[in-house]
């Protein structure tokens, strides 16, 4: 019996979070899903580590660098890759996000066939 990967999203745009549901999901994702900062960092202190972590930047509560360094405090997390998905295209917001250990970096409007390919890649890579 294989176990269903499962992906944590931290996204507060509806459409875009219906969006991302049905794309996971018809790749057989399990889903944990969070619209804003506060929702996601109580899920991070809650659930198993996910294979994978999606983070939107700009959100209500805590925005996404700070989970983000929520998520590397914590030791059993610290192998989940972390893929921000985020409109802040300014080089100061990506290199922030890779030196605060984003594993990668993806733009809004996003195309659906190449964020579904990093995603792939990462949960391959996944001990």
């Amino acid at each position: 019996m294989t176990v269903q990967p499962s992906v944590l999203v931290v996204e507060d745009d509806e459409h875009i979070n219906y969006l991302l549901d049905f794309m996971l999901a018809r790749e057989g994702f399990q889903i944990h899903a969070a619209k804003d900062g506060k929702q996601a960092i109580e899920l991070v202190d809650v659930i198993a580590p996910p294979q994978l972590a999606l983070l939107d930047v700009m959100l209500p509560y805590a925005d996404g660098f700070q989970i983000l360094a929520h998520i590397r405090a914590k030791p059993e997390w610290k192998d989940v890759p972390i893929l921000m998905l985020t409109s802040k295209s300014q080089e100061k917001d990506i290199v922030r996000a890779l030196e605060a250990g984003a594993s990668d970096y993806v733009l809004k409007p996003f195309q659906p066939l190449e964020l579904m390919a990093r995603l792939r890649r990462f949960i391959k890579a996944t001990p």
